[in-house]
């Protein structure tokens, strides 16, 4: 059976990378994940990034519930494929979540795109 496609297209952080020789020495050194880790929390404004945490955490709780079942996508509504992804499933309010291609939810209830998840899993 092909699992479910879990569109979210919501502001995400963007994390820039060095040279390629800049990144090997940084991992060498041992700073290499902190200085990711540290990019990504400066990454965006402090309400988006806790907007970013909960979806984050409802991410995991899909992936745990449903595992490879479904297939989620987050894309950055800043991005390209975002603007595009927005413009083709009319959604202009962020997070948004798309379900197969076919139903979405809008808003900051993550959890009200579940119901079109669930039926999605059920169908044959």
């Amino acid at each position: 059976m092909k699992p479910v496609t879990v569109k979210i297209i919501t502001y995400a952080p963007t994390v820039f990378y060095h040279c390629q020789h800049c990144e090997l020495t940084f991992q060498e050194m041992g700073i290499g994940e902190r200085l990711r880790r540290q990019e990504a929390a400066e990454a965006l404004p402090e309400d988006l990034a806790r907007e970013y945490q909960r979806l984050s955490d409802w991410v995991r709780d899909l992936v745990a519930r449903y595992g490879p079942r479904i297939h989620v996508r987050v894309i950055d509504a800043a991005s390209i494929e975002g603007v595009l992804d927005s413009v083709r499933h009319r959604v202009f309010r962020y997070p948004a979540v798309v379900v197969d291609g076919a139903e979405r939810s809008v808003g900051g209830d993550l959890r009200a795109a579940e119901p079109a998840i669930e039926r999605r899993l059920a169908m044959p």
